[in-house]
């Protein structure tokens, strides 16, 4: 009976094709648009466009959760799409000038960037090694901020305030924080795997 249910389990995680990962792939192929619409200062279909981007990540990691659609393509397909969505905006929201000073500067954008181009790194070459290197707590908490920073930082440009400009600035310098402190916290967790895995061969 537990060998079937294995064996149901290890199918599932192999397959490519599920609903999970075809609400990733819409978010992929939103994720150009949203870009356009940044860059074009179409402020609120921006908006619009990142709210649902960043809806559908919930949605996605919720069904796969419910329906068992858990997959090791979709464990790297899913991060990898959210951090495309995340360093395309705030690096075009940091170039980008309204009537309020962004409150995104390059600075930050290039350590978000450095950040989730090292994770993925990590995360593919541990998953390629049969490991499960989901989001731990730290990872959805900067992934929360990021995305309430750069929604409230896109209502700023559709509703100019002072008031929210210094709220997102907050908001902004939190999710840094989080992005630094998860991406030292996923090095030292892979770290540990590859010492536990160099002592096994030993």
């Amino acid at each position: 009976m537990s060998d079937g249910f294995s064996s149901r389990e290890n199918e599932s995680s192999r397959r490519i094709v599920n609903v999970p990962n075809g609400i990733s792939l819409v978010r992929l192929l939103l994720s150009p648009v949203l870009f356009t619409a940044i860059a074009s200062q179409w402020h609120r279909t921006a908006c619009s466009l990142f709210i649902i981007i960043s809806l559908s990540d919930v949605l996605d990691g919720w069904w796969a959760r419910k329906f068992n659609q858990v997959t090791a393509v979709g464990r790297v397909l899913d991060p990898l799409l959210d951090k495309v969505a995340i360093c395309g905006a705030m690096i075009l929201l940091a170039d980008s000038r309204g009537e309020i000073a962004s409150a995104i500067v390059s600075w930050m954008a290039v350590v978000v960037v450095v950040r989730e181009l090292v994770v993925t790194a990590i995360r593919s070459e541990l998953e390629r090694l049969g490991h499960d290197f989901s989001a731990g707590v730290s990872g959805k908490l900067k992934m929360v901020l990021q995305c309430a920073g750069i929604t409230m930082e896109l209502c700023t440009r559709i509703w100019p305030s002072q008031s929210l400009h210094d709220a997102t600035v907050w908001v902004i310098l939190a999710a840094v924080v989080a992005t630094i402190y998860s991406g030292v916290e996923y090095f030292i967790a892979a770290w540990r795997v590859v010492q536990k895995q160099g002592e096994k061969r030993s």
